[in-house]
Order: C-alpha cells, then structure tokens, then sequence
C-alpha cells in the first residue's frame, strides 16, 4: 500500500493579525513551542510519511518560504497554485498533477499547515486506523476530535452511535457520520456537547485517488471536467498557462462543504489526541504557558496589576498597568490591543483595513 500526505498551506490566518500577515501567514509563524506550524506538521508526519511522500501544496508566492522552511522536502515535492482557492480545488490540483506517479489505489491523507496537535502516539493511532479504513472501505475517513468544550470557531461532525455493523472498526473509534455542522452559535455548540453525538471537526480527511476522484466527479462535475482537461498537460512546458486558466474557471470551494457534506460514504474516527486549529488570538492564550498572574508574555514587556492577559512584543518595549483579561499584540508592523474573548473581531479590523486601502499593514 502507497501512501502520501499532502500538507494544504494556503490559508491566510487574518484573525491572528498582526503577527499573521498576507506576505507570511499563520502556518509560517512561530506562536506555540518551537518551528512554524508550517515546520511542526511536517515534523509530526515523518514517522508515518518518509520526505520524498510528502506534498506541500501553497500559492506560488509562499515557495520561498516551504523551501526555507523545510529544506528536507524535495523541492519538486512543492505544488504551486497560482493564487488560493480554498481545499477542494487545492486537493485536485495535486492529485492532478500526481496522476502520473500514483495509481489510483494510492492512499492520500490531506492535512491543514496550520494546526496545534499534542498526544503526537495518540494522533498516529487515529491515522493509521484512518488509513486502514481508507484503503479497505470505499469511502472517505476523517479525523473526529472528543470535545472538550462548547467551541464556536470549530466546525462539528455528528457521528451515528449505532455503527455496530462495522465490527472491529466499531471497536477501534470508527462510526459512520451523521451531519457537519459549520461553526454553531454559543447555544447550538452546548447542545451539541450534551448530546455526545458531535465531534470537532479536524480538517484532516484520508481516502484513495479513485475514490477522491468517484466523490469529485458526483458533486462537482463540472469542476473535474476542468481538471481533467488540465492533466492532459502536466509535464508539458505549457502546464503553467493552463494551470492559470484552470484557475481562473473554477469557485472557491471547501471539501467539506463541496463533497462531505453530501456524501454518504465518510467515516470518522474518533480521536482524543489534544487538537486546536488556533484560529484567533483567544486561542494562542489558552494553550499558552502562563504566570502566577494568569498571564503569558513574551518579549521586552512590563506589567503592574495585570492579570489573566496575552502580552507579546516583538521589538518596543510594551508596559501595561492595571488591566485584566486583555490582548496586546506588537509587531514591526502593527499594535493590537482587545478585549479577551473578542479576537474573533480581529477580522473586522482587517476588512476595514480593506475597505479603506489600508493594505501596507496588512
């Protein structure tokens, strides 16, 4: 059995702004432990993945930085698109131009750059389960993670308790999914905890090419029509030319959104490994290592008086005094200051900052 990751860069991590910027987002940003996230992914795959099966697939103006950053991947192993256009069109486009090298049998675990995962024997048990399923079911497996919380920056996945029929699978965590549910109000996520029936969705989804492909052709066939004509010319000197039309033809679409949510073939395993897809400011503080204050902070900083705060200073020397329960952010580029439990507005900010061509700080 061949089996290859492919590693999704592209995202742009705004509500992490400003140490997320467009030029080096998030999954190129070191915020928890040591490496980027971008370098603690790969990291955590080589135990299952040897370098030369892992594919990293990013904008064309982010190669410098995979290259930079992992200078142990094959640079061919680096797939450009010419500009993002969310994971499903992301995932074809690599199994596009692999089409060549793999059979359709091949196993292909997809992974977000940008994601926070602790437990690593834990998270290689739920893969390996994941891949077995994958390559003896017809059908797509993800990763489900135990909530622990009421979150409403996370997607969920309904699972069906009464799954019996799988047999061992059953008894290793695997259940047929019910619904995804995208992120729920505050109401909706404590009811989704109380019924034990949802998991977090993790964005990370194994299946075959012949079955990535079958699921493709159903729910977006005019999309693989695109595709189909574009892997007539991989590893012609005309490819870019034709990559960039492809692009240009085709929306913006996520894999959840587009396949997953329609299809009634997807497995998920249940998964207790510790997960965060840390996607806003609240987020780094939770998972972050804290003072006898309640606070993180890091860089040339002062405090009188403060507690249960997020401080981070890149440069200047930051003091704050008599405040509790805050975020404060300063880059070369930028000062952010919020309220704790607010850092999803981040986002605001930088549609303002749109709107108004502020673009520089961006």
């Amino acid at each position: 059995m061949t089996k290859i990751a492919l590693i999704l860069a592209g995202g742009t991590g705004a509500k992490l702004w400003p140490k997320s910027i467009e030029k080096q987002p998030k999954q190129f940003v070191h915020f928890l432990g040591e490496g980027t996230m971008l370098v603690n992914t790969f990291l955590r795959l080589l135990p299952v993945f040897p370098p030369e099966n892992i594919f990293v697939v990013t904008p064309q103006q982010f190669k410098q930085l995979v290259s930079e950053q992992l200078p142990e991947l094959p640079k061919e192993n680096i797939i450009l698109e010419p500009f993002p256009r969310n994971t499903a069109p992301c995932i074809a486009l690599a199994l596009t131009q692999l089409s060549k090298k793999y059979d359709k049998n091949t196993i292909i675990a997809t992974f977000p750059s940008d994601h926070i995962i602790y437990n690593i024997r834990e998270f290689h048990h739920s893969l390996d389960i994941a891949i077995s399923v994958a390559n003896e079911r017809n059908g797509i497996v993800t990763l489900g993670i135990k909530p622990t919380r009421p979150e409403t920056s996370y997607g969920y996945i309904q699972v069906k308790q009464n799954s019996h029929d799988l047999g061992f699978l059953f008894d290793n965590g695997v259940r047929y999914t019910t619904t995804f549910a995208e992120k729920p109000d505050l109401e909706t996520a404590k009811r989704f905890l109380e019924t034990g029936d949802f998991l977090w969705n993790s964005g990370i989804f194994v299946f075959t090419f012949d079955e990535f492909w079958r699921a493709f052709d159903l729910y977006l066939p005019e999309q693989s029509k695109i595709f189909r004509v574009l892997k007539k010319f991989v590893g012609k000197e005309s490819y870019p030319i034709a990559l960039e039309d492809t692009y240009k033809k085709i929306d913006s679409v996520s894999i959840d959104y587009a396949i997953l949510e329609k299809a009634n073939n997807v497995f998920v395993v249940e998964s207790s490994f510790s997960w965060s897809d840390l996607s806003n400011w609240d987020e780094v503080y939770r998972l972050s290592m804290k003072d006898g204050r309640d606070n993180f902070i890091e860089g040339d900083v002062i405090t009188i008086n403060v507690t249960n705060s997020y401080i981070y200073s890149e440069e200047k020397l930051v003091a704050v005094s008599d405040l509790d329960n805050i975020i404060v952010v300063h880059t070369q580029n930028a000062l952010l200051i919020c309220r704790r439990g607010k850092s999803e507005n981040v986002q605001e900010i930088i549609d303002y900052m749109k709107r108004k061509q502020i673009i520089k700080f961006i």
